[in-house]
């Protein structure tokens, strides 16, 4: 069987480097892109796109059956800075958009889903070295809170009726292609840019305070492989460990310091130097 794929959020910062890869795997016709709005970008212009609101069970079924979907990855979501400001609406959108695609799977509709989780589920009290799979999570995001909550009925569904339901719970994901979605780590990726436009950069985290990050390519390889991985190997369905490296806000600032300082790119060299990080707790 042909395998079909529907990604829901594809214009996403993970989105869209997902999609592009997983049509030059299963090739354009294959590989359905979905948002709720329709942008001008290459992942609207270059294959198969539709609009659809991830909220709406009637629409995501209409697509799965008008393109005889096998596999969904559902990369919707409100991430952890933005959730804050509209907690009722990010718990809505995480958690009733990810409903829709397990119960499309309860009624045999699809075969696979793919949902992301996140290193959002753990809190201050779980260890913050070589994390376990298996620890303490005390989220204090509303992202955090809905992740976990996910990846209880991700395994809730998959004990119960049979859905082959993956995730990996990703790190701060850092990109150079797309730009970042309001999340927490993102300032990882926006500290760059204001190096590059010349301005004063301020985190909302403290200076040392030091978090698991990964490069963009590495986790859409994550992505990929488990979804291509045997059912039968797939052992943990609420969701795997991923990891890659961690650095706090002071290190990236002082190495960009020391990256730029003779770059070309920066039209006055001296303006690397207002470059710091202005701790902010929430």
């Amino acid at each position: 069987m042909t395998t079909k794929i529907l990604i829901i959020g594809a214009c996403g910062q993970i989105g869209t480097e997902l999609t592009t890869k997983l049509r030059s795997i299963y090739g354009n016709d294959n590989v359905i892109a979905s948002d709720i709005r329709k942008l001008n970008n290459d992942i609207v212009n270059n294959g198969i796109f539709e609009v659809v609101n991830a909220l709406d069970y009637n629409q995501i079924e209409h697509l799965i059956e008008q393109y005889q979907i096998t596999d969904v990855y559902l990369m919707a979501a409100l991430l952890s800075a933005t959730a804050e400001k509209n907690p009722a609406f990010a718990w809505d959108l995480n958690m009733n958009s990810l409903f829709h695609v397990l119960n499309l799977a309860k009624a045999k509709k699809i075969k696979k889903i793919f949902w992301p989780s996140s290193i959002a589920v753990f809190g201050p009290t779980t260890p913050r070295e070589n994390t376990p799979q298996f620890t303490i999570m005390e989220p204090t995001t509303v992202y955090g809170i809905s992740k976990q909550t996910g990846e209880r009925w991700c395994e809730y569904y998959h004990h119960q009726y049979g859905v082959d339901v993956r995730s990996v719970r990703y790190p701060g994901l850092i990109s150079w292609t797309t730009e970042p979605g309001g999340g927490t780590t993102d300032y990882a990726v926006d500290i760059y840019h204001k190096a590059l436009e010349d301005e004063k950069f301020e985190c909302f985290l403290s200076e040392e305070t030091k978090l698991p990050m990964m490069y963009m390519d590495d986790a859409i390889r994550a992505t990929v492989e488990i979804m291509q991985a045997d059912a039968d190997d797939v052992k943990i369905r609420s969701s795997y460990n991923l990891a890659g490296i961690s650095f706090t806000p002071d290190e990236i600032a002082n190495e960009i310091k020391n990256t730029f300082q003779n770059s070309p790119y920066l039209t006055n060299q001296t303006s690397v130097k207002k470059l710091q990080t202005v701790g902010q707790h929430r």
